[in-house]
């Protein structure tokens, strides 16, 4: 539905407005009006403000010649001339009465002689103050009075000569007298500042008041208080009240001035921006929100709160395409899981049905055997895969930094792919040489960086049918980084999928990876761990020509010693003759009866409990125990908790944890707890008796 309130705001506005301006003319007529009415009253009102407005303005001139006054007169070298009488500083200091605003300087000692003087054309008496004057300015410190001589009515300031650094009351040292002639220029500037009339008269009889006009009388008094002369101020008052109706005149016009202003701005400022709130709304028109953006104020945060919407919207619209086709992703990706499941379980089910069900030579039972064992392998390490891409995504997995041999791990890798590799195909599979290994243990995550590492390298074996696989690192001691690269001569990605090949649940190059297999999560796991441990991840690739994966970690060196390589020793298996007793806490009876044929090969002696509780019991009362097989995951007690009880009371008791729990989240938790060793379900034979036959060693010895 279309929003049509803007089209309806307008007028309203516009009433609005005019209502206001109406209403402000009527204002101003009526104060006219009114004014016209009482013109006595506000004559009588205006007269006193007149009479204060006077008295003020004459105060403040006084006020100011004072203040320069006495900043001159308490001085220390105004005093020392007073003794010394040094006419060269008087003449430097006091040549120019302009610069006091006067017509006269005089300075007098205390003996009422005149010391110095300095005088304009307006005043040429020199010796014009009486001596009774100068005594009364003794007693008062400053004053202020008016003489009429032969020059005419001066205004007289006089202010006692003091030193400026006497703590308490300061002594007399002479006098300086300011004076002013009240003449024409004088009265002009009074007149001006208090916009009125003057008048001087010498009688104290007050003059007969015009008809509207704003009357006020000052006494001019001799340092006696004795009158010298009486001055008229007046203000004609129809001037003031022409003044307010020309001001309202104004007014009138300016409010019809801003009338149209005010049509214009609501014009621009209002209908505008409603109307572009009204397009931005039922369109989401970018142009509408551009013109509300470069409004200023609080359209200009409309504007900006509508383009964030739009861009929140854009970002919805996406992640809902983005939310479909992760929706598709993932049914191509159960579809897929469920073939690459069914592929070993198929395998692993058909030919165990073949071994229970047809008798079958022993050399065909061991191809058999080999197949299921293969499956087996490959349905586990999909479910690891699974696992792992889970804990990613929910950010379970972190780093876990240890001091690493570079160069030690990258030769072991080599070494262990080298021997699973498939000899059938003619792939040239080496180790690029690194002529400048790490100097020193790198800090790392190990497990993780071999995990990105082989994964690289067991894709870039799966997709070659021929020519050559290698890989290796540089230390780039500028950038601070280790560079690992990878590269192959097979089938090559194009363009089009290069862009998808880290993404989870994505399986590209077309029949090869159909023939192949897999899930499709190794390269995302790759790069989540690249990131996690402060790297980067990229490829570059030529379809037809092979493909090269570069991917960096920090280079973070954790001590500064010499590394060298050492050759991995061999441990040996032993052969059947060994001796000891083993508990093995295991809760299901099919996994303790893959135990017990395991070690039927052993002459250990095998004692099984079904709970946590019972290996808690066996262990206080049996101290033939020499190692504990522990499951994790128990009834009653986990292994965690009993491994817990039984250590205070037989701490070197070795404790194997068995359990399906393979990450490394949960390694570092089994060790935390104080586990001798682990090994994760299914059980690697080899492997079991490898760990078993090194603590029963270690503890003989």
């Amino acid at each position: 539905m279309k929003i049509k309130e803007s089209k309806k705001s307008k007028p309203k506005i516009i009433l609005l407005v005019v209502g206001i301006n109406v209403f402000s003319i009527a204002l101003v007529l009526t104060v006219l009006l009114y004014i016209t009415n009482i013109k006595k009253e506000i004559l009588d009102n205006y007269n006193n403000q007149f009479q204060d407005e006077i008295s003020r303005i004459i105060q403040l001139r006084l006020n100011e010649v004072i203040s320069s006054m006495e900043s001159e007169a308490n001085w220390n070298d105004f005093v020392d001339y007073l003794k010394t009488k040094d006419s060269s500083w008087y003449n430097e200091m006091y040549a120019n009465p302009g610069l006091f605003k006067s017509d006269y300087i005089g300075v007098y000692g205390l003996d009422n002689k005149i010391i110095n003087h300095t005088n304009t054309a307006n005043i040429k008496e020199v010796d014009f103050i009486p001596k009774e004057a100068l005594i009364t300015l003794n007693k008062l410190g400053k004053s202020r009075f008016y003489l009429k001589t032969s020059d005419g009515i001066i205004q007289v300031f006089g202010i006692v000569i003091t030193r400026s650094n006497e703590k308490v009351k300061p002594k007399p040292e002479g006098y300086f007298i300011l004076a002013r002639k009240i003449n024409s220029a004088f009265i002009q500037k009074i007149e001006k500042a208090t916009n009125s009339t003057i008048t001087l008269v010498d009688s104290q009889e007050n003059n007969q008041a015009k008809n509207y006009t704003l009357q006020c009388t000052v006494d001019l008094e001799d340092y006696k208080n004795q009158f010298v002369t009486r001055v008229y101020f007046e203000r004609p008052f129809e001037k003031f009240i022409a003044h307010i109706l020309k001001s309202l005149y104004f007014i009138l016009f300016i409010s019809l001035i801003l009338l149209l202003l005010i049509f214009f701005y609501t014009e621009k400022w209002i209908s505008i921006p409603l109307n572009a709130i009204t397009k931005a709304l039922e369109t989401g028109d970018k142009e509408s929100i551009e013109i509300l953006k470069n409004i200023e104020g609080d359209f200009k945060n409309i504007g900006t709160l509508f383009e964030e919407n739009t861009k929140q919207k854009s970002k919805l619209v996406k992640a809902k395409l983005k939310a479909e086709e992760n929706d598709k992703l993932k049914s191509s990706f159960l579809s897929n899981l469920s073939h690459e499941i069914r592929t070993p379980m198929n395998a692993i089910v058909g030919f165990t049905e073949l071994l229970m069900n047809t008798e079958v030579e022993k050399e065909e039972q061991q191809e058999y055997l080999s197949v299921i064992d293969k499956s087996g392998k490959n349905l586990i390490a999909i479910i690891d895969d699974l696992i792992e891409m889970s804990k990613i995504e929910s950010h379970q997995t972190k780093p876990n930094y240890t001091a690493v041999n570079i160069e030690s791990c990258v030769k072991d890798l080599y070494d262990s792919i080298k021997i699973t590799n498939k000899k059938a195909k003619k792939i040239d599979f080496k180790l690029i040489e690194n002529k400048s290994p790490a100097r020193y243990p790198v800090k790392t995550d190990e497990v993780k960086l071999k995990q990105i590492i082989t994964n690289l390298v067991t894709n870039a074996l799966k997709f070659t049918e021929q020519g050559s696989v290698e890989f290796g690192y540089e230390i780039d001691e500028l950038n601070n980084k280790i560079v690992f690269k990878v590269k192959d001569t097979g089938f090559g990605i194009d363009e089009n999928n290069q862009q998808y090949i880290f993404d989870r649940f994505r399986r590209v190059g077309g029949d090869h990876s159909i023939k192949i297999g897999g899930l499709g999560l190794g390269l995302a796991i790759s790069k989540a761990y690249a990131e996690m441990l402060g790297g980067t991840i990229t490829l570059e690739s030529k379809l037809g020509k092979g493909s090269e994966f570069c991917f960096t970690i920090p280079l973070e060196y954790v001590e500064k010693q010499k590394i060298t390589v050492q050759p991995v020793n061999e441990i040996t298996v032993s052969k059947g003759d060994e001796e000891g007793t083993i508990l093995i806490a295991e809760d299901d009876n099919i996994n303790f009866l893959l135990f017990q044929k395991i070690m039927k090969a052993k002459k250990y002696k095998i004692i099984r409990a079904e709970n946590g509780q019972e290996v808690v019991d066996i262990c206080f009362n049996n101290p033939n125990i020499d190692l504990v097989l522990m499951d994790i995951k128990m009834p009653i007690m986990d292994g965690f908790e009993a491994l817990e009880k039984i250590a205070p009371i037989r701490p070197n008791l070795p404790m194997i944890a068995q359990t399906a729990f393979s990450s490394n989240e949960d390694k570092n938790k089994i060790f935390k707890a104080g586990f001798t060793d682990y090994i994760t379900k299914p059980i690697d034979r080899e492997r079991l008796f490898e760990i078993i036959d090194v603590i029963l060693k270690k503890k003989v010895s």
